[in-house]
């Protein structure tokens, strides 16, 4: 592997660069996507008064799936077809940003999987309901926050078992989320983290950052303010490990297949930038 794979990356169209120029692995020209799909869910957990929609792109490269979440409806008709047998420096180059990432993480995922070797710290999440496993995929991550109680969280991107976590060891939440709203319990969901993060202990924010744009803004902010940021992320859990060190502190990283897409046990992978992050 080349020094450029074992340095932090300056920003995500730096890595995607890096990717493209054959820096960080075999050339993504020789390499093509062989299955891309996507995933619909539609979430209402008993017990829980509201709902939520989810929808992600994923590209499959070998062994490795890459994913991006998107807004429900938000892929132009075609784009799943465009992928399918593309070669993976198209897709690095593609014009829809989430393209871009799906195809950088199966890449990432292909050359440098989740594994102790690459400062992996497995964690299973057991068998159980959709909402027993959101609540233990929730304890995870909290888990990687340095904030002891009393202390106050920026959430970007709202996930309810993450906040109700949060609560549970006296942890105050500053909710953010670019479609706004108000949480479960009735409080405003501001729509502009950079504005809140000189408010907050620590940042805990999703990989959905990546592709919507908001993560290098994000990750300058929180570097600015001397904010630990914390990513839990779906989309982009290859990507993310690669800038531990560098303005993101830990990463709670969570491939293909999601939690909520089986009831059995599963595994996530958890970095942390005082561990080494990724070889």
């Amino acid at each position: 592997m080349t020094t450029a794979s074992r340095t932090p990356a300056r920003c995500l169209d730096t890595l995607l660069d890096q990717a493209l120029r054959g820096q960080l692995g075999p050339a993504p020209r020789s390499r093509r996507i062989a299955v891309a799909f996507t995933t619909s869910q539609a979430v209402r957990h008993d017990g829980r008064h509201g709902g939520y929609r989810n929808e992600v792109l994923s590209l499959r490269l070998d062994r490795a799936v890459g994913s991006c979440a998107v807004e429900p409806g938000e892929l132009p008709p075609g784009t799943v077809e465009d992928c399918a047998g593309a070669d993976v420096a198209a897709l690095l180059a593609h014009p829809l940003l989430p393209v871009r990432v799906a195809a950088l993480d199966a890449y990432l995922m292909d050359v440098l999987p989740h594994t102790p070797l690459h400062g992996a710290q497995p964690v299973t999440i057991p068998a159980g309901s959709s909402l027993e496993r959101s609540q233990a995929r929730a304890a995870a991550v909290v888990d990687l926050l340095d904030v002891s109680h009393g202390g106050t969280v920026l959430v970007v991107g709202v996930v309810n078992s993450l906040l109700v976590e949060l609560r549970s060891r006296g942890i105050s939440a500053i909710p953010c989320d670019l479609k706004g709203g108000t949480t479960e319990w009735g409080e405003p969901i501001g729509t502009d983290a950079l504005r809140e993060v000189g408010r907050c202990d620590a940042v805990l924010a999703s990989g959905m950052t990546l592709g919507n744009g908001t993560f290098d803004a994000l990750r300058r902010s929180a570097r600015e303010h001397a904010r630990p940021l914390v990513m839990f992320a779906q989309t982009g859990s290859a990507v993310l490990p690669r800038f531990l060190g560098d303005g993101v502190a830990a990463v709670c990283a969570e491939p293909y297949p999601f939690f909520w897409l089986d009831g059995g046990p599963g595994t996530i992978h958890r970095y942390r930038a005082d561990d080494g992050g990724t070889t």
